[in-house]
């Protein structure tokens, strides 16, 4: 397990729990938030895994009400952008420096979600062109930031896409992602950064012992999401989604004045 302190531990179950509301009211935002405030103590490659292993956990306690009511006509068309556009987003990581993708992706979500809350919406049903451009688009952003859900979460929000439908497609769209994810972490060979295996024993640990602030951040934000309405819940989660667009920018700002000095 990582070498913290019990003031970091205390401030990542702080960021853990809070990334659990996120989770358990809207089925995203847990993973952008967990990796952008624990990447403050650790690098990447530490965090990212166990976050996986949580990101799984977190869908597995939802996956029986998210097959009932996930709108699959949505999630093949993500799943497939995913599959398809995951290995290009990577490649392009061979050409283009990380914090300026981070920092377009996140002024690309300003915009979108800024059009959203001044009221503009996608009037009629989602094409088919609709659905599969936004699964391109999340795969290659997944491949580049791991961060095509809240490409995904940005684009179904404009739509009439009903609030239960939505959350539940988002919930099975990150158990298959996530998990075909940490199937790759675990043949990883031994990461330079971490000095072991990039899912090893300290990474299972990190997230055995970070589970219980999620799963009660989970429980606070399913509460939250049972008593509001459509209206709220959309409202919320655009308010969510520019908080994210703007830590993104935020972070790549402060990695390319940190590189810069």
């Amino acid at each position: 397990m990582a070498d913290l302190s019990l003031i970091e531990w205390a401030y990542f179950c702080v960021v853990v729990f809070i990334g659990g509301v996120a989770r358990g009211f809207s089925g995203f935002g847990f993973s952008a938030l967990c990796v952008s405030g624990l990447s403050l103590v650790l690098s990447p490659a530490q965090v990212i895994p166990p976050i996986f292993i949580l990101e799984i956990l977190a869908s597995l306690t939802l996956l029986r009400q998210a097959i009932k009511q996930a709108d699959f006509s949505w999630l093949s068309w993500l799943m497939l952008g995913n599959v398809l556009c995951i290995p290009m987003g990577i490649a392009l990581l061979n050409f283009v420096p990380e914090s300026y993708l981070r920092l377009l992706i996140g002024l690309i979500l300003v915009v979108l979600v800024g059009a959203q809350l001044r009221g503009l919406q996608w009037h009629g049903a989602p094409t088919r062109l609709l659905r599969l451009l936004t699964g391109l688009a999340s795969g290659l952003v997944n491949g580049l930031s791991a961060m095509g859900g809240l490409v995904v979460a940005a684009m179904m929000s404009a739509t009439p896409l009903p609030a239960m439908a939505m959350r539940a497609t988002l919930v099975l769209l990150f158990f298959f992602g996530d998990l075909y994810a940490l199937l790759c972490a675990a043949v990883m060979p031994v990461s330079t950064e971490v000095g072991a295996p990039l899912l090893g024993w300290s990474a299972l640990t990190m997230a055995l012992f970070m589970a219980v602030p999620m799963a009660g951040g989970m429980l606070v934000g399913q509460r939250f999401f049972t008593r509001s309405t459509p209206q709220q819940f959309r409202r919320l989660v655009l308010r969510l989604l520019m908080l994210l667009a703007v830590m993104t920018i935020a972070r790549s700002l402060f990695q390319l004045i940190g590189s810069a000095g």
